[in-house]
């Protein structure tokens, strides 16, 4: 429980050491998470859940959430059982629509039809080889088809390796970044409201 109160709390409104620890396996595990989401919606060509799907009264609820966030963690220490169990249900919904907008971001990069990607993916792998046969041809010789598809075979490796490094950092970015600006709002309306007025917060 503690560890679900630090997560969704957050380092103001939680009196667990969740954020003096480092948790890099944990935002490679979101990363993961939204990048499966992502490709099985499109791979199937279904949605899952509502995820990516982002309208203006997502929106607005967001925002509403994100500004009411001080409000609504200050005194979770004191709220009853079914308290606490409401306001983790509020952040873990708020949680749900910043994976929900990642996703939204996400899908549409994904600009070739999956009964197009087997011949999209020979394609490329076909033209990075011959460019790099053809680069190697004047100098190399007979070699240039060898040395063409070793140093294609490692441009392509490389490619994907970046684009998977890329699939799970961009995810966990995006989260990071709205955190810290929530922080930064929860720090604002904590010393200036919440410390004045409710100094026993806790």
């Amino acid at each position: 429980m503690d560890y679900l109160e630090g997560l969704l709390l957050g380092r103001i409104w939680s009196d667990t050491d969740f954020e003096n620890r480092r948790h890099f396996g944990l935002f490679v595990l979101y990363g993961l998470l939204v990048d499966a989401i992502v490709l099985y919606i499109y791979i199937l060509g279904k949605g899952v859940l509502g995820f990516g799907v982002i309208g203006p009264i997502h929106i607005a609820v967001f925002t509403l959430l994100f500004l009411a966030n001080p409000f609504i963690c200050f005194r979770y220490y004191r709220m009853p059982w079914w308290g606490k169990i409401v306001i983790l249900a509020v952040k873990i919904y708020k949680s749900y629509l910043i994976i929900s907008y990642t996703v939204s971001l996400l899908l549409p990069r994904l600009s070739v039809r999956v009964d197009d990607l087997q011949d999209f993916l020979i394609g490329y792998l076909n033209s990075t080889l011959e460019k790099y046969t053809e680069k190697f041809q004047a100098s190399a010789g007979s070699f240039s088809t060898v040395l063409g598809v070793l140093a294609g075979g490692v441009h392509v490796v490389g490619t994907v390796l970046l684009l998977a490094l890329a699939a799970i950092a961009i995810p966990s970015l995006i989260y990071l970044g709205i955190k810290l600006v929530q922080f930064v709002w929860d720090w604002i309306v904590n010393t200036l409201i919440i410390k004045r007025f409710f100094p026993n917060r806790k």
